[in-house]
């Protein structure tokens, strides 16, 4: 098998071991994150409903590098949320490592004002 297919088994294995633990409402819902080579997302789903309550990707925001970028996608996501009045989240990344891009990604939307 290729390298790169085994990494992303590997991913998404732990993808759904996270997942079978985290659950989003619409008082508190789940903050989804999906990294590519070139972007990275972010939504806020809830789980009951079956609705994305509100996303951002850094195709749509600015900054120079990619970790700067990440960053600023967590401001982006926190401001969307504050103005649907949601404080309280909980945290799916999705299966990557916690460092680098989502750990930029999650102190972002800390400092918007998110609490998880």
């Amino acid at each position: 098998m290729e390298k790169t297919k085994i990494k992303t088994l590997g991913r998404v294995k732990r993808r759904g071991r996270i997942r079978s633990k985290v659950f989003g409402t619409s008082l508190k819902p789940r903050l989804s994150i999906f990294k590519s080579n070139k972007n990275i997302s972010a939504q806020l789903i809830d789980d009951s409903k079956s609705t994305t309550l509100a996303s951002s990707t850094s195709a749509k925001v600015s900054g120079k590098t990619f970790n700067e970028k990440s960053k600023n996608v967590g401001l982006d996501i926190a401001k969307k949320a504050k103005d649907k009045k949601i404080k309280k989240i909980v945290f799916d990344r999705g299966g990557y490592i916690y460092t680098g891009n989502v750990e930029s990604l999650a102190e972002g939307a800390r400092e918007g004002g998110l609490i998880f």
